[in-house]
């Protein structure tokens, strides 16, 4: 443990808002300094104002700490509330159980407790931590409580603590009595590198350290910067690289150590992001049979675009249409297959021969992905031709495969995304299993057709009534136009 390494009493960065720990900056003792004096000389309101992490509860506890002997405190954190709640919690911290009590009487139950302080000699505090979240409707419910007085002597003084917002809101016209009665107002600023290195020495005295310096100058100038100076980020930054300089037998904090911890504490870098195929394909070691899982539920999306394909509505689960075929075109359009039509008979028939003779050099439908990327690895798909395949899925003894068509600039993880509902390690390694001659997931080729492994009785049939009568068409006419239409609407 780096406490016992380091020769540390306890942790010296926790989180907690312990007032032996509170540095002393400049802007922290001002702070402190103001408040006591506002709340000595009963100003009434008073506002402590700074960025999240900056230490503010870590301040107010010192100063409750140092009012102690001198004043009765409450200290409310429960900022999300309507105004009959926020009285109830000042309520329930002073021990008084509010059940049954209507809001005039809880009103009148605080006087009586604040006119008990004052004639024991002691001021009573309010402290509103986060005030930032409450709503107008309360600020002026605690604006109305700074009426608890006599002609001369305030019964109850306020602190609202919060974030920037907190002053937003306070400068707001609507606001402007509870602003107006604002007599101190405190802010808090982030570190300087001197102060960091003073605030990290500070804490490790306090937790019981005596030596020489732990953080290097070097390392003190990157936890600043990296930190912005906030206090809460500092301890996260040094407590990550105490436990790296421990574990690797080091008494000495450098920069490596604090570049490591930030590294570990980025959460960018945790994000989604494309991925190499060194970073998630190993070789297989032997086959994995997957567990039965249930079909991802995949979120109203928009289909890829298919060139030449009607656009369709993606519903809560994908559907296909059994028989029906995504063609990638290479053709020239339908016009000009017209024009040459009419002006030559001889010509439309020397078309439909080559056409023939291209649909006997290769099938008219590849049944699965693995034929399709050899017929185009191989060159079998001549100049002209329209790339097809079967567009419903395969279904295997894991599940089913479902055959795409890679849009222009998409990757393999947009595609799985889209057809399987995620992508991860396992997903990829799959689909590299499924489609060995794909080299680069993060840069498919348009037209491209990727298999994709889907859950059993992920895709449901419809009924498909479009092109399901194309290929009996062909076979059956003997009409050369009855023909040449048919050939049209293949290519489309």
């Amino acid at each position: 443990m780096f406490l016992e390494h380091f020769g540390l009493r306890e942790e010296p960065f926790g989180m907690t808002p312990d007032p032996a720990y509170l540095y002393a900056s400049r802007t922290h003792a001002e702070a402190l300094e103001s408040l006591s004096r506002g709340i000595a000389d009963t100003r009434g309101f008073l506002a402590l104002i700074a960025e999240p992490g900056m230490g503010k509860t870590t301040l107010l506890y010192r100063l409750l700490e140092e009012l102690r002997d001198t004043t009765r405190t409450v200290h409310v954190f429960q900022t999300q509330c309507t105004s009959r709640e926020f009285i109830e919690y000042i309520l329930y911290d002073l021990g008084v159980d509010t059940t049954g009590m209507g809001l005039v009487a809880m009103h009148g139950r605080l006087n009586e407790i604040l006119f008990e302080e004052l004639l024991a000699g002691k001021r009573f505090l309010l402290v509103v931590d986060e005030a930032q979240n409450l709503d107008d409707t309360v600020l002026e419910t605690v604006r109305m409580l700074s009426n608890f007085e006599t002609h001369n002597a305030k019964l109850l003084q306020i602190i609202l603590a919060g974030q920037p917002r907190l002053a937003e809101k306070l400068a707001q016209p609507r606001l402007s009595q509870l602003r107006q009665r604002v007599a101190v107002l405190s802010h808090l600023d982030p570190f300087s590198v001197e102060e960091t290195g003073l605030y990290i020495d500070h804490r490790l005295k306090v937790a019981g350290y005596s030596g020489e310096p732990i953080f290097d100058k070097p390392s003190i100038g990157l936890i600043t910067r990296h930190s912005k100076g906030i206090p809460r980020n500092i301890n996260n930054l040094c407590y990550n690289s105490l436990v790296l300089a421990s574990t690797r037998g080091h008494r000495t904090v450098t920069s490596e150590f604090v570049q490591e911890a930030m590294t570990r504490l980025d959460m960018e870098s945790l994000g989604s992001g494309p991925l190499k195929v060194g970073e998630f394909a190993a070789p297989p070691v032997a086959p994995v049979v997957p567990a039965k899982v249930s079909p991802p539920r995949i979120a109203p999306a928009v289909a890829p675009k298919i060139p030449n394909a009607p656009d369709r509505q993606m519903k809560a689960s994908l559907t296909y249409d059994p028989g029906k075929k995504i063609n990638v075109p290479k053709w020239p359009v339908r016009s000009a297959i017209l024009a040459i039509v009419v002006l030559s008979g001889t010509l439309l028939i020397a078309i439909l021969g080559r056409s023939e003779a291209r649909q006997a050099s290769r099938p008219a439908i590849f049944e699965n992905s693995s034929d399709a990327l050899r017929a185009l690895s191989h060159g079998d798909q001549t100049e002209g031709a329209a790339a097809s395949y079967d567009a419903a899925p395969q279904d295997t003894g894991n599940g089913q495969v479902l055959t795409v068509v890679a849009g222009a600039q998409q990757t393999l993880k947009d595609l799985s995304l889209r057809y399987a509902g995620h992508f991860d390690g396992d997903l990829s390694q799959k689909i590299l299993s499924l489609n060995p001659d794909l080299k680069d997931p993060d840069h498919l080729e348009e037209g491209q057709l990727i298999r994709i492994p889907l859950p059993p009785g992920a895709m449901k049939k419809v009924n498909d009534t479009g092109e399901a009568t194309t290929s009996s068409t062909e076979e059956t006419s003997g009409n050369l136009f009855t023909r040449f239409a048919a050939l049209l609407r293949e290519r489309k």
